[in-house]
């Protein structure tokens, strides 16, 4: 409003000092405006004749005269004005909108008295009603509005056309002021472009493999009846999983099914595999040879706790020792070469176990007598013991089994612990732990800690990692959050869930109190909650439906803020001893008999890193409870 009284105020003063009676600039010099003196300098005062003079000034001045004098669509509403139309309009209209589209207002106008509309204006109109059908709000705001493209004139910035002096593109859309952005929004937005293209390349690996796959798959279940191979024994063994594209290596850890008519996933497998379930991956970004259809899984970290169909040539019984293929030239890693290169030199006790192990004696039913370890060393005594006990029994043999009971109490639900001999193999040469011996253990702490101790039995309540885990995450999400809801609504007071949760290649532990809604990160590789999406969100939602079910008013600024809070806990030191620091997390926190956990972890056992002492503590633990319970006998 400003700009146009000032732009009325210099057309009054040249008009009436400048021009004469029939408008034509005065050849003369004008006289000084003294009246206005006081707005108006003799200096501008010159300033402002010679601008007007000049003959550029003229000419466009002359041009925007005859514009305005003889528009080609005229305007037909008087001084009303666009504001007040559309006020009208509305008004008359009893419309709930505030505001009309610019191509509507100027349209009504342009109508006469008369209420007709002249054929060219409505012609603009029609059109305008087509373009709005097939323009986007942000391209009508971002480039030409929708009127501007049906008359096909150029847009002057800083105005809408067709809503009348003073409206702006802000006013109108209510646009934020735009910002170039900072490094840091450059870097956030490059890590997301590169994190599309590796994905982008996993879903063509993927989808070149399920095409592979599709051509290989049997059609018949006759066929799938003749699968059982001769070079597996029948029935189920454990096995090493290996893969020979990048290079031929060892990527996990399984069973075998090696049974007449077997199927996978209501499929026959194809020709050249059996089905395999995986336990332990030693590689995290090795790819399945062949993807899961039905759970559209690619990577073998996520195939934990399922089956998956794998090459036979690249399926290894524990006894074996894989060797090179004849297609292959080196790069070899055999059975004990790649052990050695994944895992970290043994405590001074366990090499003297292996030397014990070297130079057993024949009868293996008698107990070691002539060890001795030198004085001062830690002798693990019953993993000595466990283990003659395994090679003098049938587990000694490949696909023996034990099983056991796991009460109700332990997970909320009755089942049954499979133990395979390579699960104490993984104990005794201190390897990557599955989920069998991690439940194991769990079964040792309610034995020994809170049965017929009410207080814990019902301050601390245990989560199975079979039954939420980062592959069912992935595949069965309702199923783990129906399972987490069950679990939390056997809760009467204050209770805190212990969850050793497996993210495919990697053991954590969380504890979750779903009362106070707050959640405990216990990472022994220092990682952070957020690098595990998948399970945040599944917690987020279990504590939200919990909370529903339970008829829990909760504050509005809380209503969607659930408290996770990342222990500071020991830090183990190398790649494979994260089950043993979970096991250990667990019965610290059940002998605090504390359901808060301190951020900086308990004073009592704080330190940087576990020493391999207090690991061995935890498998002498395991060793005696597999005696005492008698599952290994001879």
């Amino acid at each position: 409003m400003a700009g146009k009284r000032h732009r009325g105020w210099r057309t009054f003063l040249t008009n009436k000092y400048l021009k004469d009676k029939e408008i034509f600039f005065v050849e003369y010099d004008p006289e000084y405006p003294v009246k206005y003196a006081i707005f108006i300098t003799e200096e501008e005062w010159v300033a402002f004749v010679a601008q007007r003079r000049d003959e550029n000034f003229k000419k466009v001045s002359a041009t925007n005269r005859e514009r305005a004098s003889n528009p080609t669509y005229a305007y037909k509403k008087g001084r009303l004005g666009y504001a007040r139309l559309e006020e009208k309009i509305l008004d008359e209209t009893k419309s709930d909108a505030t505001s009309l589209p610019p191509h509507v207002l100027w349209k009504e106008a342009r109508v006469g008295k008369d209420g007709t509309v002249r054929d060219d204006v409505q012609h603009i109109y029609d059109e305008c009603e087509t373009l709005s059908q097939s323009i986007s709000t942000a391209e009508d705001q971002e480039n030409m509005s929708v009127l501007s493209r049906a008359l096909n004139v150029p847009e002057y910035p800083g105005r809408v056309r067709g809503k009348g002096h003073g409206c702006t593109p802000t006013s109108l859309y209510k646009n934020p002021r735009r910002r170039n952005p900072s490094n840091q929004e450059v870097m956030e937005t490059l890590q997301a472009l590169q994190a599309q293209v590796l994905q982008l390349q996993k879903d063509n690996e993927r989808y070149r493999c399920m095409e592979k796959c599709s051509s290989q798959l049997k059609e018949t279940s006759e066929k799938a009846s003749i699968n059982c191979q001769n070079k597996f024994p029948e029935g189920i063994s454990s096995c090493q999983l290996y893969l020979s594209s990048p290079t031929y290596r060892l990527v996990g850890k399984g069973k075998v099914h090696n049974t007449s008519g077997d199927l996978l996933h209501h499929r026959p497998l194809p020709d050249g595999h059996l089905k395999v379930s995986v336990d332990v991956v030693l590689d995290k970004d090795a790819l399945l040879p062949i993807p899961d259809i039905v759970s559209e899984t690619t990577l073998l970290r996520d195939a934990i706790g399922s089956f998956v169909a794998w090459p036979l040539d690249l399926i290894f019984i524990d006894d074996e020792t894989p060797t090179k293929p004849a297609s292959k030239d080196k790069g070899i890693l055999r059975h004990n070469e790649s052990v050695a290169s994944q895992k970290e030199v043994f405590a001074q006790g366990s090499q003297q176990l292996s030397q014990k192990i070297g130079s057993r004696q024949k009868n293996k039913r008698d107990l070691p007598v002539t060890y001795l370890p030198k004085k001062g060393a830690f002798v693990p005594r019953y993993q000595i013991s466990l283990e003659t006990l395994v090679d003098s029994s049938d587990m000694a043999t490949a696909g023996a089994i034990r099983l056991l009971d796991m009460e109700e109490d332990i997970f909320g639900y009755s089942c049954t612990e499979t133990i395979g001999k390579e699960d104490l193999e993984h104990i005794f040469r201190h390897q990557e732990l599955g989920v069998g011996v991690i439940h194991t253990y769990i079964r040792f702490l309610y034995d020994n800690f809170m049965r017929g101790n009410d207080q814990l039995s019902n301050r601390f309540r245990f989560v199975s990692s079979s039954l939420v885990n980062k592959a069912l995450i992935c595949r069965e999400p309702d199923s783990c959050r129906k399972y987490l809801v069950k679990r939390f609504m056997a809760s009467s007071t204050n209770n805190l869930y212990l969850w050793p949760y497996n993210s495919g290649c990697h053991w954590l532990l969380l504890a979750i109190d779903p009362l106070k809604e707050v959640v405990y990160f216990l990472n022994s590789i220092d990682g952070e909650w957020t690098n595990y999406p998948d399970m945040k969100q599944l917690v987020d939602t279990s504590i939200k439906v919990f909370r529903s079910q339970r008829q829990a008013r909760v504050p509005r600024t809380k209503s969607s803020n659930i408290t996770w809070i990342k222990v500071q806990c020991p830090l183990q030191r190398n790649g494979i001893d994260c089950g043993y620091f979970v096991m250990r997390f667990m019965r610290e926190i059940i002998n605090m008999n504390q359901i808060e956990i301190p951020i900086t972890y308990f004073d009592e056992y704080k330190c940087a890193h576990y020493t391999r002492l207090q690991l061995e503590q935890i498998k002498e633990e395991l060793c005696q409870y597999f005696i005492e319970k008698r599952l290994i006998s001879i």
